[in-house]
């Protein structure tokens, strides 16, 4: 991995799935030197399928939802984040990784994407954003789901028995994907 730096802005190069990706990403935005772990760990073990239409939520400078759009580049993906400075900076990054199967939009959650249904839902969620705002968003997420669509998240371990207990009484269902020793992926569908 290659990083150059500035005051404002860092620039990495890094290997997710297959690829080689270049990430800009600036100073305030979470985990700006690399990709961390979780969402490593989350990328490591996402299916997309063609034709997939993908949420990454809460996007950040855009390491998931550019790795679902290289996995599938008949894929569909919508990359949303509340904070203006990681829409723009997810923008750059589409571009900078030419993709042309993404939209980049700020939304606070699912607040700007109306009436869009999903295959895939995948997000690195916040350890401290509460467990109320959490379990709106598993419950929108649910709306937002076609029949059979998937969520897929990443979480602290320490939160595992919250996610399992919450995708139970929403999705029905839960899975445990991967687990190492500070990070778990989980994933319910839509049945």
């Amino acid at each position: 991995m290659r990083t150059t730096e500035s005051q404002a802005e860092i620039t990495f190069e890094t290997r997710l799935r297959e690829f080689d990706l270049t990430f800009t990403t600036t100073w305030g935005l979470f985990s700006p030197k690399a990709v961390d772990a979780g969402t490593q760990l989350l990328i490591d073990y996402l299916v997309i399928d063609d034709r997939s239409i993908c949420l990454d939520l809460g996007c950040g400078y855009g390491a998931i939802g550019i790795t679902m759009a290289k996995c599938s580049p008949t894929a569909n993906v919508y990359m949303v984040d509340k904070d203006f400075v990681a829409v723009e900076y997810a923008r750059r990054n589409v571009i900078q990784n030419n993709l042309n199967n993404c939209q980049v939009l700020l939304s606070n959650g699912f607040s700007h994407l109306k009436d869009v249904q999903f295959d895939v839902i995948a997000s690195n969620l916040p350890a401290n954003v509460g467990k109320e705002l959490l379990q709106i968003f598993f419950s929108h997420a649910k709306k937002h789901l076609r029949h059979n669509g998937k969520i897929y998240v990443v979480t602290i371990s320490g939160l595992r028995e919250f996610i399992k207990r919450n995708f139970m009484e929403i999705f029905g269902n839960y899975q445990k994907i991967k687990q190492r020793n500070t990070h778990t992926v989980a994933m319910a569908t839509l049945v």
